[in-house]
């Protein structure tokens, strides 16, 4: 646990040093440093879990993880793209004639900040169909 813990904040440090000396190579590299530090965090809770468990409940541990977070990626991703661009998958999917009547799409949803605030709506809506108090 603490090794991955050293290699996301490492990786962050890498990352932000690129920031202030190398810029251009920063650019080309910055969607795969979000990648490792993700896949820190994924691998210490599955190792968490292979640890003190058997190995086929941790393998159904390993691919459930794996297909939720998954699925929360298709949700932001999808969700963004449709608010931000008014496309899914390339394909414009909000007709011409809503941009005629006023629509605009929302440039803020394809910013990076946005995700987080999407992930925090999925996590209410989820906490709120699933935690129903009796």
């Amino acid at each position: 646990m603490v090794q991955l813990v050293v290699v996301a904040a490492l990786v962050t440090v890498v990352s932000q040093v690129l920031k202030a000396f190398a810029y251009d190579v920063s650019v080309q590299l910055s969607v795969y440093v979000g990648l490792i530090i993700t896949n820190c965090i994924l691998m210490g809770r599955l190792e968490a879990f292979a640890m003190t468990n058997k190995p086929w409940p941790a393998f159904l541990d390993g691919v459930s993880n794996g297909l939720g977070y998954a699925m929360v990626l298709v949700i932001v991703g999808g969700v963004r793209e449709l608010l931000g661009r008014g496309t899914l998958l390339g394909l414009q999917v909000v007709p011409s004639f809503m941009y005629d009547a006023g629509y605009m799409n929302n440039g803020m949803m394809t910013m990076p900040a946005m995700a987080l605030v999407l992930l925090g709506c999925v996590i209410w809506v989820h906490r709120a169909y699933f935690y129903k108090e009796k």
